[in-house]
């Protein structure tokens, strides 16, 4: 058997225990980003937002999880429900993405990268 950190073990029954909840409710939201979880739409200021599987639920892990840091490795446990070589950068390129579709110009991230430890979802400022 391979070692695991109890960190991880939490995380991975966390994501199949998301699988089979039922939500609390059917729209997320952060501002003027707002998430359908029924109909898997994105929408700010009322454009709806184009965005792949993997991004709505990049998305939806973010917004499920505001002003908290979350390290490359639990978003991958979030989203991809395994581990892929910590070396990857399917995480960044997939926040990139992310970010160039949510983002609104002339203000700040709302992904924001906090160096050497992962992303923070930061709500918007009123």
């Amino acid at each position: 058997t391979k070692p695991f950190a109890f960190e991880e073990l939490l995380a991975r029954i966390q994501a199949v225990m998301r699988r089979f909840d039922q939500p609390e409710s059917a729209r997320l939201q952060a501002g003027t980003l707002q998430l359908d979880l029924l109909a898997q739409r994105a929408w700010r200021n009322d454009n709806l937002i184009a965005l792949s599987k993997r991004e709505f639920a990049l998305l939806e892990y973010f917004m499920r999880h505001p002003q908290q840091v979350l390290s490359r490795e639990q978003i991958l446990l979030g989203i991809w429900g395994y581990d892929f070589d910590t070396a990857s950068n399917i995480v960044d390129v997939y926040v990139r993405q992310l970010r160039n579709k949510i983002d609104e110009p002339d203000q700040p991230s709302l992904i924001v990268t906090v160096r050497g430890a992962g992303y923070r979802f930061d709500l918007p400022t009123p």
